[in-house]
């Protein structure tokens, strides 16, 4: 472990943007620990650690860090990252405390900010190259973010946070098993999988199903060339898809019309804890409105056609609850971006809903009966 002192000794500095340690040995740690600088009469560093549902910070000085990284790579985890203004370091530890170091480069200088109160910044920091933004056309290969793809760098790092927001959700004690139905081009199922594998360090294993057969084949490549060796893509329909028996987490981004109830049915099936799903084209409920004391509104098409899929996702939202899922209706990004901007997000807690007496009543007084109410309830 000299090597690895005399590292730290180096890199525990102004010109440090991150350490992380991940790669945990044993049960019962976090699994990643992030370390950052600041400046407080003097450079301090905070820690940064996810115990259960929780996140706790403590402040370090130089030489105590030091001794709490060595102590942590010594008994609990096996690997360290130093992320520092123009390169990246890598530590490997094993078993026998014997250590592997390997210095990256890195193209053009990270922006350190050593404010205690920092501005916000996003999950994946702008200016900082990640291959699948450069590959997708998000960012060039700089790392600038191409002017044309802010709005979409900004929805991938909005995303994200929606899924930092649950890690305390997932299990840490063994893989986590993630599906994203109707992935098209992947921005997101790339970024997931980066954020939780990479950054993050957790074992995961994700596959990304969509009916387009160029699509699929293209992504796979890419996820070959990043080496993302856990990341599949897939093509089929979300509704006849069964390749899988538990899953952890479901993702389904603008799945069109009743593919959405699909996915969701599949996610309660498997008993998955985090659902996470924008809807779109919810036309399923706008042909079924009829007779209804509504129907002085309901003439005109946009407000019907707004109201519909308004009605369609309050009502999916119900039905989870049913199903014993904590369920929120969140904005996903501005109005301004697109219409389709509501995201279910569903984390079971086992609170079966017994009344569906009010449910009933509305669906029947609007004869309202959506494809995930028929799914849900017949089996």
């Amino acid at each position: 472990m000299e090597k690895v002192a005399e590292l730290l000794e180096k890199c525990l500095c102004e010109r440090l943007s991150r350490g992380i340690i991940s790669n945990k040995r044993r049960s019962g740690v976090s699994n990643k620990i992030v370390v950052r600088p600041f400046w407080e009469s003097g450079l301090l560093f905070q820690v940064e650690e996810y115990r259960n549902s929780q996140v706790f910070h403590r402040n370090y000085k130089k030489a105590e860090i030091r001794q709490y990284i060595l102590t942590l790579l010594s008994d609990s985890y096996k690997q360290l990252d130093l992320l520092m203004e123009d390169c990246q370091y890598s530590v490997l530890v094993n078993k026998k405390g014997k250590s592997n170091i390997k210095r990256k480069e890195q193209d053009g200088f990270r922006q350190i900010d050593l404010g205690h109160n920092r501005k916000k910044e996003y999950i994946l920091p702008s200016g900082e190259k990640i291959p699948f933004l450069v590959e997708l056309g998000v960012q060039t290969e700089s790392g600038k973010i191409i002017d044309k793809k802010q709005k979409k760098f900004r929805q991938i790092n909005r995303f994200l946070e929606f899924i930092r927001d649950i890690l305390p959700e997932l299990p840490d004690d063994r893989r986590i098993t993630i599906v994203d139905f109707g992935c098209g081009k992947s921005y997101l199922t790339f970024a997931i999988y980066h954020y939780l594998r990479i950054i993050k360090g957790y074992d995961i294993r994700m596959t990304g199903l969509d009916l387009k057969k160029e699509v699929i084949e293209h992504c796979q490549r890419l996820a070959g060339k990043f080496g993302y060796t856990e990341l599949t893509f897939l093509q089929g329909d979300i509704a006849s898809y069964d390749g899988a028996g538990q899953v952890d987490m479901v993702v389904t981004l603008h799945a069109c019309d009743t593919a959405t109830d699909f996915a969701l049915e599949k996610a309660v099936k498997w008993g998955a804890k985090v659902i996470l799903s924008v809807p779109c084209c919810q036309h399923e409920l706008n042909r079924q409105f009829t007779g209804s004391l509504l129907e002085p509104v309901l003439k005109y098409g946009i407000l019907k056609e707004r109201m519909a899929a308004l009605i369609t996702d309050g009502l999916r939202a119900e039905l989870l609850e049913q199903m014993g899922y904590e369920v929120q209706i969140l904005e996903f990004i501005d109005m301004e971006h697109t219409p389709k901007n509501l995201l279910i997000r569903a984390v079971y807690r086992n609170r079966h809903q017994c009344q569906t007496d009010s449910y009933d009543k509305l669906c029947d007084s609007m004869n309202l009966h959506g494809t995930l109410e028929r799914l849900l309830r017949n089996n």
